[in-house]
């Protein structure tokens, strides 16, 4: 069973490989000339995807073609030469070129998820009955397109990672002259507001005693993409235990959901050789 389909398998794969470097599948300096042939970087990218969406371990997912450890090694790898981060970032500017990021109006907002193995950027959940849990503060424009995340253990408050999360729209190149962020009644203080004030935003916070539907506003596009994170298996379980691996696992799933996405909405505008017959 495929874990996606060959029309956003394939551009992504077509992307991910020009950011490799050529490897030989022999190591050249081998004095016989029969070192054991490389794993193609094509099934090690199938087996992510295949972990990623559906949340089992590695161990479960190795075959014939390649073992547990190889996948691990490679995954480690790739994460040394910042393969995922610069594939997200290709998607982002590639969506803005093609579509356009809403960047006049963002949301911000945390959502928790167990890590039952712990690790670096884990804490007791004061709603878990203190089991390991993890939180990203994920940050997305008004569409729902994902921008970036803090982790962080999940007992920690949303207001305090707010900062580092906007941090993340420095590397999105000219931004617009104004900007709202919408925010949660979580977020509702006056030292959110002193923040937003310092750096030039607009924000639009629900009020801590008053019904949300109220005054939902436009922040349900972060809950969306929260979910569409969490529909990836491996996001919604967390047993990375490394900081460096679990932001690379985010990486590969935003880029899919950016990748999704653009495919999507420029289905009825444009047309190319491998455009899905039907619209996604």
């Amino acid at each position: 069973m495929p874990a996606l389909p060959s029309w956003l398998t394939e551009p992504l794969w077509d992307r991910f490989a020009a950011l490799l470097a050529e490897r030989p599948e022999c190591h050249p300096d081998h004095p016989l000339g029969c070192h054991r042939r490389r794993v193609s970087d094509r099934i090690i990218f199938d087996k992510m995807l295949q972990l990623l969406r559906f949340g089992c371990s590695y161990e479960a997912i190795a075959d014939t073609t390649c073992s547990a450890t190889t996948i691990r090694s490679r995954r480690d790898e790739w994460i040394r030469l910042g393969v995922f981060a610069r594939l997200m970032q290709l998607a982002l500017k590639s969506y803005d070129r093609i579509v356009g990021l809403v960047l006049d109006r963002i949301a911000v907002d945390g959502a928790i998820t167990k890590a039952p193995g712990g690790g670096e950027a884990t804490g007791r959940s004061p709603v878990d009955r203190g089991k390991q849990g993890l939180k990203r503060s994920g940050m997305t424009d008004g569409y729902g397109i994902p921008l970036g995340r803090v982790l962080a253990g999940v007992n920690r408050h949303d207001s305090p990672l707010l900062a580092p999360t906007l941090d993340r729209l420095e590397g999105l190149g000219p931004l617009p002259d104004i900007i709202t962020v919408h925010l949660d009644a979580g977020y509702d203080s006056d030292t959110t507001r002193a923040l937003l004030s310092e750096r030039g935003l607009h924000g639009r916070l629900a009020h801590k005693g008053e019904k949300a539907p109220i005054q939902a506003s436009r922040r349900w596009h972060v809950e969306r993409t929260h979910a569409w994170q969490n529909a990836f298996h491996r996001l919604a379980r967390c047993y990375e235990r490394r900081v460096t691996v679990i932001d690379a696992v985010y990486d590969l799933a935003d880029t899919i959901i950016t990748v999704r996405g653009l495919i999507r909405r420029s289905w009825t505008t444009h047309r190319w050789d491998e455009r899905p017959n039907r619209r996604p």
